[in-house]
Formats: C-alpha cells, sequence, structure tokens
C-alpha cells in the first residue's frame, strides 16, 4: 500500500466515522432534549454500555486485534483465508451466544457492577430492565466487527465504516416516532438497540459476501489457527479487560453523584468525535497494513506508514483538543440546552469536556503506537502497560471523588491515558527502524502546536464577539458553525504558512478516496 493509498484509507474510514458522529450528536441531543440528566437517561446509559463494553473485550479489542493479522498474513500468503474466518466466525458466535445467556441472569449483578450508586433508586430497575433486552447487541455486533476485520484486510473499508451510521439513524428515528407516537422514550431506545445490531451485521455480511467472503455458522472446531488465536488473544483481552476497567472505575465514581453518568457521556461523545474519525480511522487502516509489510519484511515502509499515521493523527487531533478546551461551555450549551437540559447540566458537562479535550491526542496516539505490537502479534506488553495506567486511573479518580466530585473521573481517564501513551512509546523502542520518528514527523510536530495554538487565541476572541448570538435562540446554531469555520480557516491557514502540513496533501487523499 502506498502512502498516498494508506491515506486514503485514512480518509474513507474517517469520513464514514465522522457521518456517524454527526448522526450520534444528534441522538444524544434528542435524548438530552427528551430525558435530560434524569433517571431514566442514566439508566439506558449504563444499560447501553454494557454491551459495548464487553463488545470492545471480545471483537474490537482482542478477537480484533489478533484476529485481523493472522488473516492478512493468511490472506497474502495464500494460504486458506476464508476457511480461517469461517472458523473464527463460528468460535466467536458461539462464546457469545452462551455469554450473552448467561449475562441475561447475572444483570442485576452487572448493572451494580456498572454503577454501584444505583443500587438505593429507581435507576437499578430500570437499568437492569433495559440492561436484558440490549444485551444482545453484543452478539450482533461482534460478528460485525469480525466482518469488518475481513473487509479491512482486503482493502475495503467503506461497508465496515458505513455500519455504525445504522445504529444512529435508527436511533433517531425510533425518538421522533416515539415522540409522536406517545410510547415511552427509554423502552424505545432499550428496544432498537438489538434491532440495530441487526442491521448492522446484515450489512457487512452482504459487503464479504460480495468480496468472496461469505461466512456462515458451522459446527465449532478447534483447528491448530483457533488454538493460536486463542493464545495471542489472551493477553490482548486481558488488556481490553483492564481497559474496560479504566472505564468502569469512572462509571462507578460518577454513579455516586446525581447527574454525573449523563454529564460524562454527554462529554464522551464530544471528544469521541475526533477520536473516532482520526483514532479509528487509523487503527482500521495502519493494523492490516503494517501486518502485511513486516511479512514482507519492508521496515522501511513500515516506519513511512507509522509515521504518516502519527503525522495525520496529531495534524487533526491537537487542534481538536485545543478547540475542546477553550470554548467548551459554547459547544455544550448550543448542541445540548433544551428541553430538559438546563444550564447547570451544561456547566457540568463543559467542565468534563475540557478536561476529556486535554487527553484527546493521547488516545489517538494510542491508536497509531498499539499496532506496532499487534502486528507482530505482541499482545502482551500492551496488556502490561494497560495496568500501569489502569493504576494511575483508579488513584486518580477513587482518590480525588471525596475532593473535586464527579469531575475526578475525567481526569483519571485522561491522565491514564497519557501515561499508557509514555509506556507505548518506551516499549516500542525495542522494534528498531519500523519504530523510529522520521524528519519530516519531528519537522511538523512543532509546527502543528504553533498552529494550534494560534488558532485557540482566535477561537478565544472570536467567541468572546459571538457570545450573545451563543445564547439566543436558533440563531446560535448558525454563531456555532461560525465559530467553528473561522477555527478551521485558521488553523489550516496558519498550518500551511508554517508548513505543519500541506493543504494538497488532503486534496490527493480525497481525490483518492473517491
Amino acid at each position: 500500500m502506498q502512502p498516498i493509498r494508506l491515506v486514503a484509507g485514512f480518509v474513507t474510514v474517517g469520513v464514514w466515522t465522522f457521518v456517524s458522529r454527526i448522526m450520534g450528536f444528534v441522538r444524544d441531543i434528542l435524548i438530552a432534549a427528551y430525558l435530560g440528566a434524569g433517571p431514566v437517561a442514566e439508566a439506558f446509559l449504563i444499560a447501553f454500555s454494557l454491551p459495548n463494553m464487553f463488545r470492545r473485550f471480545f471483537a474490537e479489542g482482542a478477537f480484533n486485534m489478533a484476529f485481523v493479522p493472522m488473516f492478512a498474513k493468511k490472506l497474502e500468503g495464500g494460504d486458506d483465508a476464508l476457511g480461517f474466518a469461517r472458523d473464527a466466525f463460528t468460535g466467536l458466535a458461539t462464546i457469545l451466544i452462551v455469554f450473552t445467556l448467561l449475562a441475561q441472569v447475572a444483570m442485576p449483578f452487572l448493572v451494580l457492577a456498572m454503577a454501584g450508586g444505583f443500587a438505593a433508586d429507581e435507576r437499578f430497575d430500570l437499568a437492569v430492565d433495559y440492561g436484558r433486552v440490549a444485551f444482545p447487541y453484543i452478539l450482533f455486533i461482534s460478528l460485525a466487527a469480525l466482518l469488518s476485520g475481513v473487509l479491512n484486510a482486503t482493502g475495503r473499508f467503506v461497508a465496515a465504516a458505513a455500519a455504525p451510521v445504522l445504529l444512529n439513524l435508527l436511533f433517531v428515528v425510533a425518538m421522533v416516532v416515539a415522540a409522536r407516537m406517545g410510547w415511552p422514550i427509554g423502552d424505545t431506545l432499550a428496544w432498537t438497540v438489538p434491532v440495530a445490531g441487526i442491521a448492522q451485521l446484515a450489512l457487512v455480511w452482504v459487503a464479504a459476501s460480495r468480496a468472496g467472503f461469505r461466512l456462515t455458522i458451522r459446527l465449532p472446531r478447534m483447528t491448530p489457527e483457533l488454538r493460536r488465536l486463542a493464545i495471542i488473544a489472551a493477553p490482548a483481552a486481558l488488556a481490553g479487560g483492564v481497559v474496560q476497567v479504566n472505564l468502569l472505575i469512572g462509571r462507578q465514581v460518577a454513579s455516586f453523584f446525581e447527574g454525573a453518568v449523563a454529564w460524562l457521556s454527554y462529554a464522551d461523545r464530544l471528544y469521541q468525535l475526533p477520536l473516532g474519525v482520526v483514532g479509528i480511522a487509523i487503527g482500521v487502516v495502519l493494523l492490516p497494513d503494517l501486518s502485511r509489510r513486516l511479512r514482507a519484511e519492508d521496515t522501511n515502509g513500515g516506519r513511512d506508514a507509522f509515521n504518516r499515521a502519527g503525522e495525520m493523527a496529531l495534524a487533526l487531533t491537537v487542534p481538536a483538543a485545543v478547540a475542546l478546551a477553550v470554548i467548551p461551555g459554547a459547544i455544550v450549551g448550543v448542541l445540548f440546552q433544551r428541553g430538559a437540559f438546563d444550564a447547570s447540566d451544561t456547566a457540568a458537562t463543559a467542565l468534563a469536556v475540557a478536561v476529556y479535550g486535554a487527553g484527546l491526542p493521547a488516545f489517538v496516539m494510542q491508536k497509531v503506537l498499539q499496532p506496532l505490537f499487534f502486528a507482530r502479534e505482541d499482545t502482551r506488553r500492551p496488556f502490561y502497560y494497560a495496568l500501569w495506567a489502569l493504576a494511575v486511573n483508579a488513584a486518580l479518580a477513587i482518590g480525588l471523588a471525596p475532593f473535586i466530585g464527579y469531575i475526578a473521573a475525567a481526569w483519571g481517564t485522561m491522565l491514564a491515558g497519557w501515561a499508557m501513551v509514555a509506556l507505548l512509546w518506551r516499549g516500542s523502542r525495542r522494534y528498531g527502524a519500523a519504530a523510529t520518528l522520521d524528519d519530516r514527523f519531528r519537522a511538523r510536530i512543532w509546527r502543528i502546536l504553533a498552529a494550534s495554538a494560534l488558532m485557540g487565541a482566535v477561537l478565544l476572541l472570536t467567541a468572546w464577539a459571538l457570545a450573545p448570538w451563543l445564547e439566543a435562540g436558533r440563531i446560535r446554531y448558525a454563531a456555532l458553525a461560525g465559530l467553528v469555520g473561522i477555527g478551521m480557516l485558521a488553523y489550516f491557514g496558519a498550518g500551511h504558512l508554517l508548513g505543519a502540513f500541506r493543504l494538497s496533501e488532503f486534496r490527493r487523499a480525497l481525490r483518492r478516496q473517491r
């Protein structure tokens, strides 16, 4: 894969992820308007986080990080990649069917593990009911994630990247219909979750079938390849479990402060937009590309792919982090403050957005550094690093909560993210030239930081000038759009002049992905 093709892959995945995240904003705007930060909203958010937590543990984390390099190497070497994918598909489905049935019985305990603060009020029973309805989503979305890995490894990114759009689109439609029909919004949201999972699975299954990889369920069998997959995936599963425990710590802390689960969830949505557009796109494209290059012993090509991925990640996420840190109130107020979501909710959410924003470059750089390990089937070291990050998060979130309240959860998440990056960077030194920074990266990083600082100053001045319009009825949407547009012009203009990047690079990537 040539560098321009690699960048084009990032853009393809990024564009579809951006569409999905925008639809996710619409979804959360409606949830905030209909439910605010009340008990039904918090109960649904915890219930929906359960299958998503285990999905990242099983599929997008442990399983796929082990499966994609093995599948890519078999594909490159002509070594029955289809048979391997079918066996993996069957094995994953078998495990998840059993796990889903067990979760239905253990749902009260799972809810308490996620949000112990719910035990004393109505949120607990609501979360248990919603959780039982929503949990089968893990089966459908995990199988969809495996199929997405197959598609990504073959250089087909569109269907896999477009699948999440269905989830958010169905949520939006369901809430609008429920509001008009008088149905309970919380119940409607819960039932929409498994329906959306089926739709996502159907989309990528059809795409994989058309690509020549028609995966079907057959009798489970433990082949040597699956045994090796399990051995490689086990440390990644533990690492994924540690990451989810990190998230669990934050939710537990938040559950003891009324409204905090919703505040942190809405804040999470805001920083997940650039994280999804850039970080996930890089992880999806970089891992199979590095795996192919390492199989071909193309060290220089691997180094170039790693550096261009890091360069693109920072060029797009550092300015986003600055924006989230300097104008969080304007962003949250315009997007969420309406209906049941009031000014106090805006202030609490904006504070979390600013803290999460400071960790955004770290969360994205993890996506750049981890493939250096996973492409070599090294899943043990990331697990050890994740343990250290867990310790940082737990100490900060739990230790600071009595003094600074719910925001301790955000501080713990942010600083643990930076600790993980430091450990991954130090550990990657063992991989030699493929993991080193080239001269272009070193020259551009400082210019990216300078351009982002200039943009931050422009945003502060513009937000001050637009303050009356950012709080004035419907015109606030145009005011926020203008604020964002001015910030983008300031950043890309300054970045081009300072040599942080060349606008022609983005134009070539866009043409390539079309």
